[in-house]
């Protein structure tokens, strides 16, 4: 018997903690793990997989968002692994030895639903290309594909003026914020750029937001700045070209909606198994990344049709197990 994406897949679904080749052939009669090492090494499969998957399974809206962040698959333990580097981690806060994937999430606001719909493995030694090269790759190819959006969201990593302009020329929103140092201008080019972090705040401007010029962004561009507190207690600097934007309050909810990435990152490091893959090769971890997004997505569209959480569908696998143990046990408790 060979592996195939389909049994792999299958595989990392439903097996509840260990993820390894070796486990898979063993529970597989005729599979030998290194037929699972081979599939692995010698498959071609590339990101545009997801979107072919996705595609027929989002609910796209007008008024939809795309949504960008990356992640750190943690490989602190691994000496020989291709593709590892050290590189913070913002679940860590710390930096540590991994491999980073930048995603591309799409939510719709109506359904409450996000989907992965792209990635990239963040790998400059192997291609050269940054972060913010992946993400305008990703959002070029969004245009190209016809993706229903309004606004586009993303961290400060991601808040250069490159990025704000270029999503201005796109005709879309963003949503952002920015660090305390960024140099701002709110006199209309009568005084320098100062630090935003320097800038004095009434209790109108407070609530409603302040009309800036960020250095470096095109000129015609109006761009409005929130200050708020977030929720440990720092103060925050969000930043919209969205100029119907009034009110702080809802400035900061349209920013809070790139928490649905998060979401996504943590759900599929406990439910799919993707930073559990051993493998040396870099083919190898990136074909076994792509899997374990493709886990997430079948995992999602059964918890979009039955109304319940990732978690619910997975442990729901085990449920019928522990009935049926608990009734006819294999081993007795003495």
């Amino acid at each position: 018997m060979k592996a195939t994406l389909q049994l792999y897949g299958q595989y990392l679904m439903t097996t509840p903690i260990n993820y390894t080749c070796t486990n898979l052939a063993d529970h597989v009669e005729k599979l030998n793990h290194d037929d699972v090492y081979r599939f692995l090494k010698h498959h071609q499969f590339r990101p545009a997989l997801v979107w072919e998957k996705a595609r027929d399974k989002i609910e796209q809206c007008e008024d939809g968002y795309l949504i960008f962040d990356d992640t750190v698959l943690d490989k602190r333990y691994s000496y020989e692994i291709e593709g590892v580097r050290k590189q913070w981690s913002g679940n860590e806060k710390a930096i540590i030895k991994g491999i980073g994937v930048v995603n591309l999430v799409y939510y719709n606001p109506h359904t409450k639903h996000k989907w992965i719909i792209d990635f990239r493995v963040f790998d400059p030694d192997r291609d050269g290309k940054t972060k913010l090269d992946h993400m305008q790759e990703m959002l070029a190819l969004a245009g190209k594909r016809g993706i229903c959006y309004k606004t586009v969201l993303f961290d400060s990593w991601y808040a250069t003026s490159a990025m704000m302009n270029h999503i201005e020329r796109l005709g879309k929103y963003f949503y952002t914020t920015i660090k305390s140092n960024r140099l701002v201008d709110e006199s209309k080019g009568k005084n320098p750029y100062c630090n935003i972090s320097r800038l004095s705040w009434n209790e109108i401007e407070l609530s409603k937001g302040k009309t800036v010029k960020v250095k470096g962004v095109m000129r015609d561009m109006k761009v409005k700045v929130f200050r708020v507190v977030a929720s440990d207690g720092d103060t925050e600097y969000i930043v919209t070209n969205d100029s119907t934007q009034f009110l702080a309050e809802d400035a900061q909810k349209e920013n809070a909606i790139r928490w649905k990435i998060e979401q996504f990152h943590r759900e599929e490091k406990q439910l799919t198994g993707i930073e559990a893959c051993q493998c040396r090769l870099n083919r190898s971890q990136r074909n076994h990344i792509l899997c374990s997004i493709l886990v997430w997505m079948s995992l999602a569209t059964i918890g979009y049709q039955t109304n319940q959480t990732l978690y619910q569908v997975k442990t729901g696998l085990f449920k019928q197990f522990l009935v049926q143990q608990l009734r006819t046990p294999l081993i007795y408790f003495h």
